[in-house]
């Protein structure tokens, strides 16, 4: 693997510095940095992050690869500047078993746009009844330290407490999908002014901020981790507050869209806007934008959630729900967060880099910029700002809520272990 000296780089958002890769090792972070024979690239002005990693992305293969597939969603992954993804269990089949996850995980592998860390359900067939083979998942090749039947919630708490115990015995953890079954039956915006005015029905904040309250008095009577996906009212903040100040070990997420978007947009009707957990309102965007930046929710995740376009250009009541995610999150949380004031770019690879890996117990992500780390990078042209074209994008779908929306950021460069997958905004 030839040498890689990247020049003049804004590590982290601070002084200009020079980096010098190589075999897929950081060798050398200093000034006037020289290498003979080394690949030069310039980056002036451009701040170079440590490789992004995602907690929750939907892969969809095995069986929906008319959505997205392990090679699809990576290359995606690399052009928004990821280096590792954690891939959800709703699949088909379900990933429930250590057959399911090793094949994901051997996708990953084949591919190598980028490193795939498969999460195994909690329940056989996400059904909530039966505890899935979560200790075989982990002593699989996959290594699976994370577990979620995202898409639908462990609504029953015996089976939630018996998770969170089996779990323990290896430092796993559960991942819920906070939504109370009962309280959104045909729910399909939030609930309030909105939802009133249009005439759907409405999703209400209790269904989410309960099961939360349950959850992280289940974890502290266990003494086990969980970690809330998508987390998306400002009443779930205050739960995750008080938990944490108990001592509680509770980690959670929030997606790109719940930091940008509002649940105004479903005045259009306009099926991208349709999403699980819902936009919620300016008042909940605004205590979520707060809490990211304090430490009470840890990181960013994607839920990047592809759909083929006859699943979203339908009437919104037949449409499907989720969002594109993975190639516009850094733009998003730029224009949310760093261009707010709320968070620098240190502060930007501590909730998409660092804590994530350390969630998801990411081996060799998540690490400094430093002589002697593996050579997993982002470079990022943050002064750039131009509308999202989904044309462009490397997702098979395209069912994007930005179209045609200016963003800030763009990733110019993405480097796997030293090994470029994303040249001048082109994957290699």
């Amino acid at each position: 693997m030839s040498k890689i000296l990247i020049r003049g780089a804004e590590v982290l958002g601070g002084e200009p510095q020079d980096v010098l890769i190589d075999g897929g090792t950081i060798a050398e972070v200093g000034n006037g940095l020289s290498a003979e024979g080394a690949e030069v690239v310039e980056a002036e002005g451009k701040v170079l992050l440590p490789g992004l990693v995602d907690l929750h992305t939907h892969l969809r293969e095995p069986g929906r690869e008319d959505s997205e597939t392990v090679l699809t969603g990576t290359r995606a992954a690399a052009s928004g500047g990821y280096t590792t993804v954690f891939a959800m269990a709703n699949t088909f089949p379900v990933a429930d078993t250590a057959g399911v996850v090793e094949q994901v995980w051997r996708l990953g592998k084949e591919h190598g746009y980028c490193d795939v860390q498969p999460i195994g359900a909690v329940t056989v067939g996400l059904e909530g009844r039966k505890l899935a083979e979560l200790g075989a998942m982990h002593e699989s090749a996959a290594g699976v330290t994370v577990f979620s039947d995202d898409g639908k919630c462990v609504h029953d708490a015996v089976i939630m407490r018996r998770a969170l115990e089996y779990v323990k015995a290896f430092g796993g953890v559960v991942a819920q999908h906070a939504q109370e079954p009962r309280l959104t039956e045909g729910a399909e915006m939030n609930e309030g002014v909105v939802s009133a005015e249009l005439g759907l029905g409405g999703w209400p904040a209790v269904a989410e901020e309960s099961i939360i309250a349950r959850d992280v008095l289940l974890a502290e009577h266990v003494g086990s981790r969980v970690h809330i996906c998508h987390l998306s009212t400002a009443g779930s903040v205050e739960i995750v507050r008080w938990a944490k100040s108990r001592g509680i070990a509770v980690t959670a997420e929030v997606t790109p869209h719940h930091l940008l978007l509002t649940d105004e947009l479903v005045r259009t009707y306009n099926p991208v806007y349709k999403v699980n957990p819902p936009l919620r309102t300016e008042r909940d965007v605004l205590a979520l934008r707060e809490a990211l930046a304090d430490g009470t929710i840890d990181i960013v995740a994607t839920d990047h959630a592809p759909h083929p376009h006859e699943d979203k250009d339908c009437e919104w009541a037949a449409a499907a729900m989720g969002m594109v995610g993975l190639e516009t999150a850094l733009s998003v949380v730029q224009e949310t967060m760093v261009d707010t004031g709320l968070l620098d770019w240190a502060g930007v690879a501590d909730r998409m880099s660092f804590k994530p890996a350390q969630i998801g117990q990411a081996k060799g992500h998540g690490r400094p910029v430093s002589a002697g780390e593996p050579a997993n990078l982002t470079l990022v042209d943050t002064a750039y700002r131009g509308p999202v074209d989904p044309a462009g994008f490397a997702s098979r779908s395209r069912n994007t809520p930005y179209e045609g929306r200016e963003l800030p950021g763009r990733v110019t460069h993405t480097w796997l272990r030293g090994k470029a997958t994303l040249v001048d905004g082109k994957l290699t």
